[in-house]
């Protein structure tokens, strides 16, 4: 199992995530909640196409971290 890192970010009215590692990959929601649940999917649909077209599954690449200021 592979395990990517995302961004959540609020947005106008919900929320947006992203996968860094892998480009284009997106979901919504109202809730962290709700867009971990959404991008977890999202992660999965994208994997599978890849697999599909034939093209090689990224690595795992990106690290988070919090920094105080």
């Amino acid at each position: 199992m592979l395990r990517y890192a995302i961004v959540i970010e609020k947005a106008n009215g919900n929320l947006s995530g992203y996968v860094p590692d892998l480009p284009g990959c997106v979901a919504t929601g109202d809730t962290v909640v709700e867009v971990e649940k959404n991008l977890r999917d999202a992660i999965r649909f994208h994997l599978d196409g890849m697999r599909e077209d034939g093209l090689p599954i990224p690595a795992p690449a990106t690290t988070c971290n919090y920094v105080e200021a």
